[in-house]
């Protein structure tokens, strides 16, 4: 260094001057480098994960409480509309999968006489068209269970080497919401969406490899079984100098959902609703608007998934499709009913909002022509208030009385200037 010349800053702990790094903090008597805090960070991170002392994790540290089947039906009725036996196998299926859990953690290192009858795990199936509450339902039940929850997308994934996500990033989210407690994560709850469509794309499988499909399928396999996984907590591919974490699955609950497009075709053929020549006819009718009722394993594995996945999801369950006064309830009965979200809305604003029945009639109407179950009814909502909502001076009628009123002649008029009708059925 020549004379006279100030000496460069440099980071203490990874030595890189101030010219190589984005910030260099100084000390009393050191400098530290963006870089190096981000990875001491991680490192916290991931010290406090293994001891569970974060405020989270406290969330999640409370003992498992057990509830009844008749009090997890009570509670999801009072967010859920319909789905009576939906909700009734689901209820029995998570409580049994608990009653496990808590007897596991009961009997770690006590030998009991019960010891020799093995309880195994029951994973869910949920069968039901688009909209008609199969995430809802997941989602409810967590957080009656105080569990940890997440939902993952099964699309993304791919087979382990491929352009895409590894199913050992479902871990990684679900250790992301209890703040990398894995005692906490090894008892929660993981809904994987859209399950149908990583069915397999051909009959016979050895013709060319199907990495989004089934080569995810026979990655899912160990982990819906119960295995002891590595997962990296920030995702493997992005950071790949990261400790892996070990996440034991043989207590965390997995729901799979999909809405399984075309397995009626499958179903129909199967329970013979053409009888032709001399074929045995059934003895009770068929209900053909709801042949969802009738799924099976076999219809499932025809469907495209794998038997192995088939046989680690035992409790399929079908959900039925929303009728006009399903979907009228749904409007206005459950707590969070999304008619009384816009009333209070809108009762910040000072105003009242008053929808009357015959217009309610019509938004569930409408949401069965467009076939998007209840998720159609917040467009149609969307649709007729907007324009309240943007201006609401101009849509109300009795100003002194601060009061809009919605009616089925306003809502038809809204929902036809808001170009809805494109997603009109053919």
């Amino acid at each position: 260094m020549a004379k006279g010349r100030k000496p460069v800053e440099y980071c203490n702990f990874c030595g890189r001057g101030a010219d190589e790094v984005m910030m260099l903090i100084s000390g009393l008597e050191a400098q530290i480098c963006d870089d190096c805090i981000e990875k001491a960070h991680e490192i916290l991170q991931e010290q406090s994960g293994r001891a569970g002392s974060t405020s989270k994790s406290t969330r999640y540290g409370q003992p498992l409480r057990l509830i009844p089947p008749r009090e997890i039906k009570a509670f999801l009725d009072q967010y859920v509309i319909g789905q009576d036996e939906a909700k009734k196998v689901l209820s029995v299926a998570v409580y049994n999968h608990y009653k496990r859990v808590q007897r596991l953690e009961a009997s770690k290192g006590k030998a009991t006489e019960t010891d020799a009858v093995e309880i195994e795990k029951s994973n869910i199936l949920l069968v039901g068209h688009t909209g008609t509450g199969k995430t809802l339902l997941a989602k409810t039940i967590a957080r009656l269970l105080n569990v940890p929850f997440t939902i993952v997308d099964a699309t993304v994934f791919t087979e382990a080497g491929y352009v895409g996500e590894d199913v050992e990033s479902i871990l990684s989210r679900l250790l992301q919401v209890c703040d990398y407690d894995v005692t906490a994560a090894e008892r929660g709850i993981v809904y994987i969406d859209e399950i149908d469509k990583i069915a397999r794309k051909q009959d016979n499988p050895s013709i060319t490899r199907d990495v989004s499909g089934e080569g995810v399928q026979q990655a899912l396999l160990k982990m819906l079984e119960g295995a002891d996984v590595l997962v990296p907590p920030q995702g493997g591919r992005k950071h790949p100098e990261q400790k892996m974490v070990k996440v034991n699955t043989e207590n965390i609950l997995f729901i799979c959902g999909g809405a399984f497009d075309g397995i009626e075709k499958i179903i129909a053929r199967r329970v013979n609703t053409q009888v032709i020549g001399y074929a045995k006819a059934r003895t009770e009718p068929i209900d053909r608007d709801n042949l969802l009722r009738y799924i099976s394993a076999q219809d499932v594995k025809q469907f495209g998934l794998i038997p192995e996945l088939v046989g680690r999801l035992p409790v399929i369950v079908h959900l039925d499709p929303l009728d006009a006064d399903t979907l009228q309830k749904i409007l206005t009965q459950p707590r969070n009913a999304l008619l009384r979200q816009y009333k209070h809305l809108f009762a910040m604003e000072g105003i009242e909002l008053e929808i009357t029945p015959d217009a309610i009639e019509y938004i569930a109407e409408k949401a069965i022509e467009y076939k998007l179950g209840a998720r159609g009814l917040r467009s149609l909502c969307e649709a007729i208030l907007t324009d309240a909502m943007f201006d609401p001076e101009k849509e109300i009628r009795d100003t002194r009385a601060k009061k809009l009123v919605v009616d089925r002649q306003y809502a038809a008029e809204k929902v036809g200037h808001s170009g809805l009708d494109s997603l009109k059925a053919a």
